[in-house]
């Protein structure tokens, strides 16, 4: 029998427990740790290369979209199932463009996520009910984009995919309500260069200020409150 290995990142404890004494339930798979933030959950696969990794998208530090992202820019071969309590099409979108290979709410019944957990590491992708291969999910991702996307954004499909981490960082310090002047002494990048990623911040996220780019994060749990007052 193949045996599937497993990571479950999520800084809610109870939850954690419930998820892994699902999957500790089934004899194909097996939970090699456990962590509690996006830091974690990048040190954890980088160590250990799980098959797969069970993420929250809210959680402290690193969101689960930063970190599906990074772990993908490094290329290794980690399948990501993330967990949320947002579930609208555009933050789907969002979590398919970034890497993810499942996106499901924390609510999802036992026998599905196990489902779930064991396609992903076959290298399929789930939405919903529906499995795709790599070419079916292109396919499904471009059909979304074209349906959400707004008029003037004709033909803009990078309109719709996640922030880039320098992007989200700073986003994070627009919802601290700090002024690109603060931002850019705290990077220690340039006024302009915050400015202009300020200008693709709001370009992605279609919204008209930054106001509304700062409760789009918080909307979507990008960003949570107590992270916006350190």
């Amino acid at each position: 029998m193949e045996k599937f290995s497993i990571i479950i990142v999520d800084d809610h404890p109870l939850f954690r427990e419930g998820v892994r004494s699902v999957i500790d339930a089934e004899e194909d798979l097996n939970v090699l740790a456990e962590g509690t933030s996006g830091d974690q959950a990048l040190q954890l696969v980088r160590e250990l290369r799980p098959r797969v990794a069970l993420i929250d998208i809210n959680m402290p530090n690193m969101n689960g979209m930063q970190v599906t992202r990074q772990i993908k820019a490094e290329r290794l071969d980690t399948s990501i199932v993330l967990l949320t309590a947002y579930d609208d099409v555009e933050q789907v979108l969002h979590a398919f463009s970034a890497g993810a290979s499942a996106y499901c709410s924390k609510d999802v019944e036992a026998g599905k996520l196990v489902d779930i957990v064991r396609q992903v590491a076959r290298g399929f992708y789930i939405v919903g009910d529906q499995v795709f291969d790599a070419e079916g999910l292109e396919d499904w991702l471009s059909r979304g984009v074209e349906a959400v996307r707004r008029p003037h954004l004709d033909g803009d499909i990078e309109a719709f995919t996640p922030l880039s981490p320098r992007e989200m960082e700073i986003l994070q310090y627009v919802t601290r309500g700090m002024s690109n002047k603060e931002i850019a002494a705290k990077l220690g990048i340039s006024h302009q260069t915050v400015k202009n990623h300020m200008t693709a911040i709001l370009h992605k996220l279609d919204v008209e200020d930054r106001t509304q780019a700062a409760v789009y994060a918080l909307r979507h749990g990008w960003v949570r409150l107590q992270d916006t007052r350190k």
